[in-house]
């Protein structure tokens, strides 16, 4: 049997042409049309009025919370249920993470610990530097809740956007537009991908000018090679700008194709005991990037890795949920303010395949596959 990715790469023609075009034009460096126009683009599409193409989202986040001037010793509180890129761009500027646990109806960032976090960082006398909000799994956090926060104490607030665009609320505010900035990423499992890349979003034309300067390794605009500023090589290329662009007329597709997967193993899974879907926020339209579940192992008579090694057996690939920044090794020691519905999420949580060319045999294989999981219920 073929394998079954969790969420591969999906293109087109569409995506083909558009390199050839850039490919023949012999603008092959990290500028160029394509990137102009990819940058364009998707500002508007997530209705930001500016944006700056990058090399990945982690350049992304680096480059925001140098913007927004976090100092090495500085607090950033940031999501604990997340990838580890996000808490690693504060390691980046030498600012310590402090974590917060997940909201059990968004499973994003619980803004009653965000609050608590910065009260007890500042009682003990350190700088809350700034607030990173993830979009997990293309679901979004309650951003009102958390932007009255950040405002009532003077913190900026940043939005890890990597896995959600395309999301939307009812109010028609899209991933992407919430805080001082936003952070995408177009890495090769994410809805569209350019390979590798990202894109940092604003509505501040001079944060994002700062953020081209120094993602060009801060060059000077003189004949010669002057630099006054610690610059970057974090530009995107003009060739994979192109992808993107190509990537990006297909998103609202792309994004169909997941509800589909996500309803396919709702109406095939749903009734079994001890499993549970992702909640679905009734304000808010995500991009489905992943399915995910959890599995209450008393109720099914299985657990999570029961299913995933079954999958796995017969060459589907699915994931454990977010192990908790608060888990890993590499942050051990840093503090954290509540942890119970992100613990829970990792040790019960699976993702299950979801990307945007699954067909309906291939659903048919993951779903017959997972009900005769061995000592299933």
């Amino acid at each position: 049997m073929s394998r079954i990715y969790l969420s591969p790469p999906h293109v087109s023609d569409r995506e083909r042409e558009l390199l050839l075009d850039a490919f023949d034009s012999n603008w092959i460096a990290p500028l160029g049309p394509h990137v102009d126009a990819f940058e364009a683009e998707l500002a508007a599409y997530v209705h930001m009025p500016y944006a700056a193409a990058l090399s990945s989202g982690t350049a992304a986040l680096h480059l925001a919370l140098i913007l927004h001037g976090v100092q090495p010793d500085d607090v950033v509180v940031c999501s604990s249920f997340t990838f580890a890129a996000t808490a690693n761009a504060i390691r980046y500027v030498g600012a310590e993470p402090v974590f917060v646990d997940a909201a059990p109806d968004t499973w994003c960032m619980n803004p009653a610990f965000v609050e608590a976090a910065i009260q007890a960082e500042q009682r003990a006398g350190r700088r809350v530097a700034a607030i990173i909000a993830v979009d997990l799994y293309g679901l979004m956090p309650d951003y009102d809740a958390l932007t009255a926060i950040a405002e009532r104490f003077g913190v900026p607030l940043i939005e890890d956007a990597a896995e959600a665009l395309g999301s939307r609320r009812s109010d028609g505010r899209r991933a992407g537009s919430f805080g001082r900035c936003a952070a995408f990423s177009f890495n090769g499992n994410k809805i569209i991908t350019t390979s590798g890349g990202g894109m940092l979003v604003s509505d501040d034309e001079q944060l994002i000018d700062r953020a081209r300067y120094l993602a060009t390794q801060a060059r000077q605009p003189v004949a010669h090679y002057e630099h006054t500023d610690v610059g970057y090589n974090y530009r995107l290329s003009n060739l994979l700008a192109a992808v993107g662009r190509g990537q990006l007329e297909g998103l609202e597709e792309k994004i169909e194709q997941r509800r589909r997967t996500r309803a396919a193993y709702e109406e095939a899974l749903g009734h079994l005991p001890g499993v549970q879907f992702a909640p679905l926020p009734p304000d808010q339209s995500p991009n489905h990037w992943l399915t995910c579940v959890t599995i209450d192992a008393a109720a099914l008579g299985v657990d999570r890795e029961a299913i995933r090694a079954h999958l796995a057996a017969d060459q589907i690939e699915s994931r454990p949920l977010w192990k908790p920044m608060h888990q890993q090794p590499i942050f051990a020691g840093c503090r954290v303010y509540g942890r119970a519905v992100s613990d829970g999420l990792f040790a019960d949580g699976l993702c299950l395949p979801s990307g945007s060319a699954l067909n309906d045999s291939d659903r048919q294989r993951i779903i017959e596959r997972i009900q005769a999981t061995p000592g299933m219920a």
